[in-house]
């Protein structure tokens, strides 16, 4: 099943003389762990903006083409053009670069509830979905903290969350870890893994260091101008790397160093690609 289906899509942000999506076809399937990378300003984050109608209910342009979200539960399809944003939202969680932009309740446990507060939901289900959240980024022992006060990546964590708690069938991810400190990214980056290996969501992740995508992401869509111009598992595009280099993407130096000793002795390699991409 595609939970999310783009047909022609094109976008241009008012008073913006080119398009910032020139023509996308794309289909995400259920539970995939989908890569997407590109120079900025190649459409990305604009892209990630079409698939829970932000983009073009609250952010205005010339919008072309269609999406389509499909709910895995009850296999509804919703286009976005005419889905209000809140009811996509349940679908489709959107997690932004910033986490301060996400973020603005006094205590952990309040930013989790609020979004639950304001589905209606009955108190017994969003004291449940609360502590499952919690639990699930790790921050059980923080509910009564003040978010500001938090590490960034237990604040890139409790943006999760708080998205999580509406229970989406979709996370879709901005670079969120651009500006946590190792440990932070690390963390993060963790959460993210089990939430696709273990509970089965699906995960869809922009991210300019590109290491974890070619280890963890079943595939890799790379855009450049607006349109995707290459795609294909991590496997497949490790021997385009030179490609992905021309149009701006940052490989990982490990693969540049597999595909050096490849080219200077093919037949007697000192790492696998196995060991280069999984290690």
């Amino acid at each position: 099943m595609n939970v999310i289906e783009a047909k022609g899509l094109r976008f241009k942000y008012r008073r913006s003389q080119k398009y910032a999506l020139g023509g996308i076809d794309l289909k995400v399937k259920k539970g995939e762990f989908l890569g997407i990378v590109g120079p900025s300003g190649s459409g990305k984050s604009t892209l990630c903006l079409t698939f829970n109608g932000i983009i073009p209910h609250s952010i205005k342009g010339e919008f072309e083409g269609e999406v389509v979200v499909t709910d895995p539960t009850t296999e509804e399809k919703y286009s976005t053009r005419e889905t209000p944003v809140p009811k996509l939202s349940t679908i489709v969680g959107l997690v932004l670069q910033n986490p301060e932009s996400q973020i603005f309740n006094m205590t952990v446990e309040e930013e989790v509830a609020f979004a639950l507060e304001n589905l209606g939901l009955p108190r017994e289900e969003i004291l449940r979905r609360i502590e499952w959240a919690l639990r699930i980024a790790g921050l059980e022992d923080k509910r009564e903290e003040f978010p500001p006060s938090l590490s960034g990546g237990e604040q890139q964590r409790l943006a999760i969350a708080a998205i999580l708690a509406m229970k989406p069938q979709v996370l879709v991810l901005d670079e969120p870890t651009t500006q946590l400190d190792p440990a932070g990214r690390k963390s993060v980056l963790e959460m993210i893994s089990k939430l696709n290996a273990d509970e089965g969501i699906t995960v869809i992740m922009v991210d300019h260091n590109t290491s974890f995508l070619f280890r963890r992401a079943d595939r890799i869509v790379a855009i450049h101008e607006g349109k995707i111009v290459m795609e294909g598992t991590p496997r497949k595009l490790v021997s385009r790397a030179e490609e992905l280099k021309e149009i701006g993407v940052k490989i990982p130096a490990g693969i540049e160093l597999y595909n050096e000793l490849s080219r200077a002795n093919p037949e007697t390699q000192v790492l696998t690609l196995d060991e280069i991409l999984y290690e």
